[in-house]
C-alpha cells in the first residue's frame, strides 16, 4: 500500500508566493515526497525528469572533481527549487544532487512546469527572479570561499540551514559541514569546538543546536546577509 504524505505544497516559499490561479495550474501535478538523508536524487549528466520544491528538506548540488574532491556549488531549501534550469536545454544534471537535511518536498514533472510557465507569465517571472537570486548566491559563495575564514563560512551555513528548516537543532554532522565547506573534518571539529566554547552553539546527540543566533550572525561574514537580501527581492518572506 502506498503511503500518503501530508506535507503542504505552499510550505515551499516559491509555491507559497504564487497567486491562486497560477498555483491551481500546478497543483494537480504536484506530489509530496520524502527525501531521506544522504539520498542522491541525480548524478552528473543524469536526465532530469522532475523539478523539486523543498518544504523542510535541504539539498546540495555537488561538483565531483576528477581527483575525487567534492565541491558544494549551491544548496536548495524551502526558498527555492531545483531540477528546472538545467532541464531547459540539455536536460542533464549539472552535478550530484544530494539530500543534506532530510524532510519533505513537492515535485512535478519538468514537462508540466514548462507548460505552466508558457501559459502563465507571472509564474515565468517568478522563476526568472528566483534564477537571478540563485546566480547572486553562487556569485557570493564563490567570493566568500576565496576570501573569508572557515569560521565565518561555517556560521553562514549554520544560519542559512536554520532559516530553511526553522529549527534551532540542526541535524548536521561534522562530516556534513566538512563537505559543505570543502575542508577537512578535523578543521570543522576545531571550529565547532570554538563556537561551543564561546556559547554560540552546543553540540549534542542529533546535531548542532544554536544557542545564540545573534552571536552567530556577528561571527558570520557579510555574505550571509547579502544572500538573504538577494532572495528577499524575489520572496519578501525570506527577510522575515
Amino acid at each position: 500500500m502506498r503511503t500518503i504524505l501530508t506535507g503542504t505544497h505552499r510550505a515551499n516559499w516559491l509555491l507559497g508566493t504564487l497567486e491562486p490561479e497560477d498555483f491551481a495550474v500546478l497543483q494537480p501535478h504536484l506530489e509530496v515526497v520524502s527525501l531521506p538523508k544522504s539520498a542522491v536524487l541525480y548524478e552528473a549528466e543524469d536526465i532530469i525528469s522532475r523539478t523539486y520544491f523543498p518544504q523542510n528538506a535541504m539539498v546540495g548540488l555537488i561538483n565531483i572533481m576528477e581527483d575525487g574532491h567534492l565541491v558544494e556549488v549551491a544548496s536548495f531549501g524551502r526558498e527555492g527549487m531545483f531540477g528546472l534550469l538545467s532541464a531547459l536545454v540539455s536536460r542533464e544534471a549539472f552535478g550530484r544532487y544530494k539530500v543534506q537535511i532530510p524532510g519533505l518536498a513537492s515535485r512535478i514533472p519538468v514537462s508540466r512546469i514548462r507548460e505552466a510557465m508558457s501559459a502563465r507569465p507571472k509564474l515565468q517571472r517568478l522563476v526568472a527572479g528566483y534564477t537571478e537570486a540563485l546566480l547572486a548566491q553562487t556569485f557570493q559563495v564563490a567570493s566568500c570561499n576565496a576570501v573569508h575564514t572557515v569560521e565565518a563560512r561555517c556560521c553562514n551555513w549554520i544560519l542559512s540551514t536554520r532559516d530553511r528548516v526553522d529549527e534551532d537543532l540542526l541535524p548536521l554532522t561534522h562530516a556534513d559541514l566538512a563537505e559543505l565547506l570543502g575542508v577537512q573534518r578535523s578543521t570543522v571539529s576545531m571550529v565547532l569546538r570554538s563556537l561551543q566554547t564561546t556559547g554560540l552553539i552546543s553540540q549534542q546527540r542529533g546535531g548542532i543546536r544554536i544557542v545564540d543566533q545573534a552571536g552567530l550572525e556577528g561571527v558570520a561574514c557579510e555574505c550571509y546577509r547579502k544572500i538573504r537580501q538577494s532572495y528577499a527581492k524575489v520572496l519578501p518572506v525570506t527577510s522575515a
